[in-house]
């Protein structure tokens, strides 16, 4: 049976600030807890006024103290950032607070740009083509602590704390392949290799002790609201954070745009469309259609829903909206 979950990305709105942002994240938890979301992850960017994540661990401390049952994680942390131990402690550290509720989905790029990246680890040494190594570390950080063993992640050592491994391209794909690993693709900002590296996923993985069969994760942009015309309206926050980034100026989340054709035909020209393809946007029934089509072509075991959406109460109202399709999508599914 096909699983629904919340990707946030702690967005700061303009005229807000970070505080903000934490605040609405352990709110849109909790709702999404009550709603039956399966899990709710938080993402790792830096130098990204409009996104307030990038402390992902302390920030999935604050949304985990705030449910209750609903898995918590991150989707993901950038592991060339990071000594592998390091990562160890604080998700042991995050598990030992919150038994069997924390993922760790990993992801080998900076999450930035590059003079950011050098700014976090000093220098650019230990970069992405060191991520293979890194993972199987960070697994053995996690494995049960042996006699005599001089080094050890306190805590973290024998927790069992699920692994995931995140993509855009095809790389990710091979490597949660090869070590029996869950895959995440990133499709709901970079879809174009998303089938191919589904089907890559699938067709090499070897089983692990962890995971027998593949499982799959797909993102994708859901807004929702009463009509077509107003989802369209807030789904141009989304576009013009978008259009910003092409630009090369990265600013906190704008409103929704008064002109929306305007704006739409711009997105349209800077290429914005293709970035943002894997998007469900609109009324109730609209939606329905959009994720139902998502979800068959995909096939894949997870959608993971994210929105940009400007307005909080719009926002909750939006996850609300998704959360009551995709429960009639699954009722269908055990139907069938």
């Amino acid at each position: 049976m096909r699983r629904y979950s919340v990707l946030d990305l702690a967005p700061v709105p303009q005229g807000a600030e970070p505080a903000t942002a934490f605040h609405n994240s352990r709110d849109l938890a909790q709702h999404a807890e009550a709603w039956g979301y399966h899990r709710f992850w938080l993402a790792e960017h830096h130098n990204m006024p409009g996104i307030a994540s990038a402390a992902t661990a302390v920030v999935i401390g604050h949304v985990a103290a705030g449910t209750r049952t609903i898995r918590v994680g991150a989707g993901g942390i950038m592991l060339p950032n990071h000594a592998p131990l390091m990562v160890a402690e604080q998700f042991g550290t995050l598990n030992a607070l919150f038994p069997g509720r924390i993922d760790l989905g990993l992801g080998r790029a900076p999450g930035t740009d590059m003079r950011t990246a050098r700014a976090l680890r000093r220098n650019l040494q230990g970069d992405a083509d060191s991520f293979p190594h890194d993972v199987v570390e960070l697994q053995g950080w996690f494995a049960p602590v042996q006699p005599g063993q001089a080094v050890q992640a306190v805590p973290g050592g024998g927790m069992e704390i699920p692994i995931w491994l995140l993509g855009s391209s095809l790389y990710s794909a091979q490597l949660a392949a090869a070590l029996g690993l869950p895959f995440a693709f990133a499709s709901h900002f970079a879809p174009g290799m998303m089938m191919q590296a589904l089907e890559i996923y699938r067709e090499g993985f070897r089983p692990s002790a962890t995971l027998d069969k593949p499982y799959a994760m797909a993102g994708l942009n859901v807004v929702a609201a009463e009509t077509d015309a107003e989802a369209q309206r807030l789904f141009t926050s989304l576009q013009q954070q978008f259009l910003n980034l092409r630009r090369g100026t990265p600013g906190k989340l704008p409103p929704p745009a008064e002109d929306v054709a305007a704006l739409q035909q711009e997105a349209r020209l800077a290429g914005v469309d293709h970035s943002l393809a894997c998007s469900a946007v609109g009324g109730p029934e609209t939606v329905r259609h959009q994720i139902a089509r998502f979800a068959e072509q995909t096939g894949v075991d997870e959608v993971m829903i994210t929105a940009q959406i400007f307005d909080h109460t719009a926002r909750l109202r939006s996850f609300e909206l998704t959360a009551e399709v995709c429960r009639t999508l699954v009722a269908g599914q055990v139907a069938a």
